[in-house]
């Protein structure tokens, strides 16, 4: 099962809020709190996060009176992978759980297909992926 970080008491955890919006941010404010909460989506059979893996391509935000409107295209590990619905779930609902989001769209592609090139130095640093 996967429970919202919102929900972590549920479990015995601490609750974990989504980041703080400033009132009046910035485009690149609100760009930057999206980046930090795309960093708590995890790959469900790796212990690094999706922007850490490089599996997060391109992210638009469009914003609005009503809210922005957020696209995030991303890939997964492998094709195949069982698990890309339960993760693109995963980054739709905590980007929309962000203030000042109205709607997010997250597509999956596999052009470029992910390589653990595309992992930050810091990832494969943790992960012991070393070249």
């Amino acid at each position: 099962f996967r429970i919202p970080g919102a929900d972590a008491d549920a479990i015995g955890k601490e609750p974990v809020p989504p980041p703080d919006v400033p009132e009046n941010a910035t485009d690149q404010e609100i760009e930057g709190v999206i980046w930090e909460q795309l960093r708590t989506c995890y790959d469900p059979e790796i212990p690094l996060d999706i922007v850490e893996l490089g599996l997060v391509y391109g992210l638009e935000i469009d914003p609005g009176d009503e809210g922005a409107e957020v696209g995030v295209t991303m890939t997964l590990t492998a094709p195949g992978c069982g698990m890309g619905q339960v993760l693109a779930d995963d980054v739709q609902a905590k980007v929309e759980s962000l203030p000042g989001v109205r709607a997010a769209r997250v597509e999956l592609t596999f052009d470029p297909p992910w390589s653990p090139e595309r992992m930050s130095e810091e990832g494969r640093l943790e992960l012991g992926m070393f070249w």
